[in-house]
């Protein structure tokens, strides 16, 4: 989801000794923990909401208040994938394209409707129709009919669900989906109270007070903008006596020594660091690295940008960053160099066990290998190709200061090692970068993705030619097929699907379609009084087993 499910730029880079002098002499384990003396968790985000729409949303700050506030079919307990309205992990039939989901008959929405198959049915098809305009469509491509409603060719009302009755959804797919049920757990996929929805009409998931809950806590104090909001327990939730928190308080946080003094200071249970924060209080008691299935990496624009078509140059500008000092000076927040845009953890091979992530990079490495006296040769080449003396691009970015000094670091490596090139940074708000990313309003842009479920599809489909989200339009025809057939004819069969995907992740990391900086490691200090804090594949907590030892 993640991401975006456009994730921010944010959190990334170090802050002055100045401050980390002023603020480091406290031990954030032995500091004042307020916060942590009740049944309020607070924490902190590096943006604000954009939406609580789940239909439109696609980062990954609003995918986790829609975690928080509402239920699907199934939850993510840390690894572990539970019921959440469904009463049970449902198993297919039909060869694994018929899903029959049996819903539980306690669950409530906030405004006292119940919880029905009518709900599932609705928000699905608001979800693929033309009309609303989500990006996230695509995810229900396996669904029957659905690329068809999405291209207008059949109506919504055709799309591959149905209520059996109102606590039996029937889920029929055009092609088995070895993942489909942890994909269930993505917003996308979750009830909508047609009543509610069309109530609101377009204000619908723009404010709380336009956003309706059906899970374990209710958002309050969100208007659509400010920097703070909380999530207050829901007593009518289904699971409520399960529930410990009374309530989970979120702050924006954009500045990375801000987030240390709040922690230190007892204003924070959860506290992300970065830079040489992270690199001060590893040893602190309280440090919690989390690896996340999260890549950062540069899109480049071939329709604003022609050069950008040529190869030659697009794996200049990948072999001229030293991503090993990128993430040890730059971020130093434990973050891993990135080979491929494939992040670590997602599959092993069916034969080997080896992570796919690695296996790739075993056999692609050199083209995000740093090399810049290759890399200058690649692009005085790719220069004399395209007929020109030099490329002017602009890089487009947020406009926190972290994301600042990141997209600062890159300007310098790619200026001081490819002559000819010359970039211009433009910072602007997280909600302004997206839209402009997803309108095509940009040279080049630092992007980011975190799985939607733990398979390397959910990152190698974002490239494919007619994918929402191929924002730089790299487009190979062998690469569309290879991501076909591992969805379609070779889905059910294990060492094809895993030879589809490697092959895929091979070309585009050998093209560079998109260059791969690092998969991040999100440090964290975590007051050492919360227990059962659970993080799931998809980078998302579950609040409703956490509670605070007092």
């Amino acid at each position: 989801m993640k991401l975006k499910k456009v994730l921010g730029a944010g959190l990334v880079i170090a802050a002055s000794a100045f401050l980390l002098a002023a603020c480091g002499s406290n031990s954030s384990s032995s500091s004042s923990s307020s916060a942590s003396n009740s049944k309020t968790f607070t924490r902190m985000e590096g943006d604000t909401i954009q939406t609580m729409d789940p239909s439109t949303n696609t980062d990954a700050i609003s995918g986790q208040a829609l975690i928080d506030t509402m239920d699907g079919f199934y939850r993510y307990n840390g690894k572990k994938l539970q019921p959440a309205i469904a009463t049970s992990v449902a198993e297919p039939t039909n060869d694994g394209k018929t899903y029959t989901i049996k819903l539980r008959k306690d669950a409530k929405w906030a405004n006292g409707d119940p919880v029905t198959a009518k709900d599932f049915v609705y928000g699905w098809r608001r979800t693929v129709d033309p009309k609303t305009a989500s990006q996230y469509a695509y995810l229900y491509n396996q669904v029957e009919n659905a690329q068809d409603i999405q291209s207008g060719k059949k109506s919504p009302d055709t799309l591959g669900i149905k209520a059996l009755d109102d606590h039996t959804v029937e889920i029929t797919l055009s092609e088995a989906v070895p993942y489909f049920n942890g994909l269930m757990t993505n917003p996308a996929f979750f009830p909508q109270n047609q009543k509610f929805v069309e109530k609101m009409g377009k204000k619908y998931g723009t404010s709380a007070k336009y956003a309706l809950s059906n899970g374990p806590f209710i958002l309050k104090g969100w208007t659509g903008t400010n920097n703070s909001w909380t999530e207050s327990k829901n007593k009518d939730y289904w699971n409520a006596k399960a529930v410990k928190l009374n309530a989970v308080k979120v702050q924006v946080v954009k500045d990375p020594s801000t987030s240390l003094n709040l922690y230190q200071s007892g204003k924070l249970n959860d506290a992300i660091l970065s830079g040489e924060n992270a690199q001060q209080m590893k040893n602190d008691p309280a440090f919690t690295p989390r690896k996340q299935s999260s890549v950062f990496f540069v899109e480049m624009n071939q329709k604003t940008i022609p050069a950008f078509k040529n190869e030659k140059i697009r794996q200049a500008i990948s072999m001229s960053i030293n991503r090993k000092e990128l993430v040890n000076k730059v971020l130093g927040n434990g973050s891993l160099a990135a080979d491929n845009v494939t992040p670590q953890g997602l599959m092993d091979d069916p034969t080997t066990g080896k992570d796919f992530a690695k296996e790739a990079a075993s056999k692609d490495s050199q083209y995000t290998t740093y090399n810049p006296k290759k890399a200058k040769q690649l692009f005085k080449e790719g220069l004399q190709e395209v007929g020109a003396k030099n490329v002017n691009v602009t890089l487009l970015g947020d406009d926190t200061d972290n994301a600042k000094k990141m997209n600062e670091y890159l300007q310098s490596t790619w200026q001081d090692n490819l002559p000819g090139l010359k970039v211009t940074l433009q910072n602007v708000p997280f909600k302004t970068r997206l839209t402009r990313s997803q309108n095509g309003q940009f040279d080049m842009v630092v992007s980011a993705w975190g799985a939607d479920y733990p398979d390397p599809i959910s990152f190698l489909d974002l490239f494919t030619t007619d994918n929402s989200y191929n924002n730089g339009k790299w487009s190979n025809s062998q690469y569309d097929q290879l991501v076909q057939d591992s969805k379609t004819t070779d889905v059910l069969n294990k060492e094809k699907r895993w030879d589809d995907l490697m092959q895929a992740q091979n070309i585009i990391t050998e093209q560079q379609g998109v260059v791969p900086l690092y998969q991040r490691v999100e440090a964290h200090l975590v007051n050492k009084k919360v227990k059962n804090l659970q993080y799931s594949p998809a980078n998302n907590y579950n609040f409703v087993t956490t509670y605070i030892k007092n």
